[in-house]
């Protein structure tokens, strides 16, 4: 079985380390973390099973990135102190955990993703 990819766009370092180890605890997952949309754009092209969105990155507001997952039907939730109003109409229906979030809502968002591929 091919491993369960994450992709996080997080800008703070530590954050993204804290959202890796709950990913990983949870699943065993490769986990690719871009402090940028540019940075995540290359990273892309390694394909991936979930994406974690930041919305406010150090290259700008994560929502087109966000509209060409949705568009290439990548599964992707924003993890954001961003308030989920601000989205854009068209990604107001998308997952949104808002930080400060619990180690249980992004549990349950990646056990969702995951399918049942728990860490044995």
């Amino acid at each position: 079985m091919a491993p369960f990819r994450v992709l996080i766009l997080e800008d703070d370092a530590i954050l993204a380390l804290d959202l890796e180890t709950i990913v990983c605890c949870w699943t065993d997952a490769e986990v690719t973390a871009c402090r940028s949309i540019a940075q995540a754009r290359k990273a892309l092209s390694g394909g991936f099973d979930l994406a974690l969105l930041d919305i406010d990155v150090v290259d700008g507001k994560s929502y087109e990135f966000a509209e060409s997952l949705r568009s290439s039907k990548l599964p992707f939730a924003f993890v954001s102190g961003a308030m989920q109003d601000d989205c854009p109409e068209t990604l107001r229906d998308a997952a949104f955990i808002p930080k400060p979030y619990t180690q249980r809502a992004i549990e349950s968002i990646v056990a969702s993703a995951a399918g049942g591929r728990r860490h044995p």
